[in-house]
């Protein structure tokens, strides 16, 4: 009984409170400490208080955090304008990357005349052949398509983060360090099943050359030259008619695990070395977090880019005649035919599409300086 009127006092109704008020005054008194990544520990402090005679514990009362909706918002807000940029920017090395990777099913289904032999010879082909704006091709969706999931990965970070609740001085670095990869893993394979069919359509867009025509030129088939899909909505269309919704959905069994792989080292490293490497007059320079998030992105990459070709290769067969059983399948077929080499294809492409990446992330503590006058800590702060 005792137990219970204590929970009885300590956690009042609100209409306990509100019938005696003057029982349940409190004073909250902050005390913050550890301030890391946008996340306040607060203390709050106990005062005795008594009132028509009857002493009464005061009721603690959890502080909101500093981040809130409001700092989510600005978090998804602030992200997003900072990834659209840079994609934008990086959109005609992306393409190029692009179709150096997925050359081989192109040429299988008849819509590229011979392979690129370099980043220099497909760029030059892909002017010529299609002019000087078609290195954009593709960039609308894309810009859609990141806006939403970098955005949602910034955003939703530190709610995972804060799921773990690990801190490095309290629970060591190794704890807090998993804790930062864990939280970047879920962030990024939560946001896929939201934006994977937009992925799609980018890269059956972006890879929707015009090569074949040369092949063709003497008329041999209906449509030689021609663009296999008009946008973004005809994409759709036809992938539906085909092939259903599956269609816009092949390969994404094995993005999840590319995701979790790229999006926990693309996040949780950055997060967890830039305090340790960035010091000193270092923590605020542009450049040094532009190149550390310019490695790890990179790295990220390297690590996760097979499945990332094994994962596009089987979008590029939606709508057509031979299509892979499953990720396992489409892996091992590409390592029979066309070697391991085949699986890092457009790799040296994607170093300098890096660049992009870095951009995001040293771009977004920046212009959360610049604006905001702080840090809210989703762009790696």
């Amino acid at each position: 009984m005792a137990s219970s009127m204590d929970h009885y006092d300590q956690y009042p109704t609100i209409a306990q409170k509100t019938i005696r008020p003057s029982l349940y005054r409190s004073q909250l008194v902050f005390k913050y400490e550890n301030y890391t990544t946008a996340t306040t520990t607060t203390a709050l402090q106990q005062v005795p208080i008594s009132s028509s005679g009857c002493g009464s514990p005061l009721i603690l009362v959890q502080a909101p955090s500093e981040k809130g909706i409001s700092g989510f918002a600005i978090d998804f807000l602030m992200g997003g304008v900072s990834a659209a940029v840079s994609k934008t920017f990086a959109a005609p090395i992306e393409r190029v990357k692009l179709l150096i990777q997925n050359q081989d099913e192109m040429i299988k289904a008849g819509r590229l005349s011979k392979p690129y032999k370099g980043i220099g010879e497909c760029f030059k082909r892909t002017i010529h052949e299609e002019g000087f704006a078609s290195l954009w091709r593709g960039n609308t969706v894309n810009v859609i398509r990141y806006f939403p999931t970098q955005a949602l990965n910034f955003a939703s970070k530190d709610y995972f983060k804060s799921l773990f609740n690990f801190k490095k001085d309290r629970d060591g670095y190794w704890k807090w360090f998993a804790a930062n990869l864990a939280s970047g893993s879920a962030a990024g394979a939560s946001t896929q099943i939201f934006v994977y069919s937009l992925d799609y359509a980018r890269t059956r867009l972006t890879n929707d050359a015009k090569a074949a025509a040369a092949k063709n030129k003497a008329g041999a088939g209906a449509g030689a030259g021609e663009r296999q899909f008009n946008g973004l909505i005809d994409v759709y269309r036809k992938t539906l008619a085909s092939d259903g919704i599956a269609g816009l959905y092949r390969g994404f069994n094995i993005s999840c695990l590319g995701i979790i792989v790229y999006r926990g080292l693309y996040f949780g490293m950055y997060d967890s070395l830039k305090p340790v490497l960035l010091t000193g007059n270092l923590q605020d320079s542009f450049f040094a977090s532009f190149a550390l998030g310019w490695v790890i992105t990179n790295g990220a990459a390297l690590m996760s880019y097979p499945i990332d070709t094994v994962r596009r290769r089987m979008m590029m067969t939606s709508g057509e005649a031979v299509k892979y059983k499953s990720s396992m399948d489409a892996f091992a077929q590409i390592l029979k035919n066309e070697g391991v080499k085949s699986l890092f294809k457009g790799a040296g492409a994607n170093v300098l599409r890096a660049i992009a990446g870095a951009g995001v992330l040293a771009g977004y503590d920046k212009l959360q300086l610049i604006v905001l006058g702080k840090k809210y800590g989703s762009g790696g702060a």
